[in-house]
């Protein structure tokens, strides 16, 4: 068992998971903290390892498991089925999130923070305001890619004001253009031809569990749904090996124009219904204008269907 605190994101880390979990360690150290650490559950992808590069970052180290009463914050998660192995029986200090609390309990109080925000590292950003910790241009940038990559460039239904806030003070400390950084670390996200099938269907996806039914919702973003559905077949047969190892009702992959802010599914699994229940499928598949967020618009209509 580490005898630092370690702080981490949910499994297939994003943008926000990485840079929240690094610039939470910082926060910390700031305030007077050095026994914390950083780590990630999972690989970097193309976008992060972006970010990273630009801010001359070298990527948190990989996290397996934890052992029973390893002290640990989560940052961007709550979930245990989202979270480390041995989660269970960790000793969670402190949850900084802006999703849904679900299937989360701990035997101690704790430090819980949670916004209906756009991007965990908002949240962030204001806990540096409120405890008076200067912001330097390292962690500015680090969160201003995070808001960037969670709200597609505050395209997404999921920003809010605070986030737009939040953007236009850290950018000015990074000494970035939003729009000319922010097009070009998005872009970088999506190039997805070093990926096979199975790993762009694991890429970024999150399990849900309702009333019995599980679900993976992965989500691929790209500037051209068409080039990626040339591999459609092999999409389809990535996720029915998903389905079957994990044991799962539905897989749903949501292939994301960020230009155009639309997605298409590809839909398999014994409960197909819960999309065709409000959209018709055809040929597994259904084009969705303006659904761009798996929290805001995907989730939702999932569990309403369930």
């Amino acid at each position: 068992m580490s005898n630092e605190i370690l702080i981490f994101g949910h499994k297939n880390p994003d943008t926000d998971t990485i840079c929240s979990a690094i610039v939470k360690e910082i926060l910390i150290e700031k305030k007077g903290n050095s026994n914390v650490k950083a780590v990630r559950l999972g690989n970097i992808n193309k976008e992060t390892q972006y970010v990273l590069d630009y801010a001359k970052i070298e990527a948190p180290e990989l996290l397996d498991s934890v052992e029973e009463g390893q002290e640990v914050i989560l940052v961007d998660h709550n979930e245990f089925s989202q979270s480390v192995d041995g989660i269970e029986k960790a000793k969670i200090l402190e949850v900084v999130d802006h999703h849904r609390i679900c299937n989360f309990e701990t035997a101690e109080p704790l430090f819980y923070t949670a916004r209906p925000f756009g991007c965990t590292s908002t949240i962030l950003y204001k806990q540096f305001k409120c405890s008076n910790v200067e912001i330097d241009k390292k962690e500015a940038l680090l969160m201003a890619s995070a808001i960037i990559s969670d709200t597609l460039l505050l395209k997404s239904p999921t920003t809010t004001q605070h986030d737009k806030k939040a953007l236009e003070e850290l950018a000015n400390i990074a000494e970035i253009d939003v729009n000319e950084y922010g097009l070009d670390m998005l872009k970088a996200g999506t190039d997805l031809d070093d990926f096979t099938e199975e790993e762009l269907v694991n890429l970024d996806a999150k399990k849900f569990e309702k009333d019995g039914v599980k679900c993976v919702i992965a989500q691929v973003n790209t500037v051209s749904i068409d080039d990626v559905l040339k591999r459609e077949e092999k999409l389809k047969e990535a996720m029915n090996n998903e389905i079957e190892k994990n044991n799962l009702d539905v897989c749903v992959l949501a292939i994301t124009d960020i230009l155009n802010s639309n997605s298409e599914l590809i839909v398999l699994g014994n409960r197909t219904d819960v999309i065709e229940k409000s959209h018709h499928l055809e040929n597994d598949k259904v084009f969705l204008e303006g659904v761009v967020s798996r929290k805001k618009q995907l989730l939702p209509l999932v569990e309403s269907n369930i």
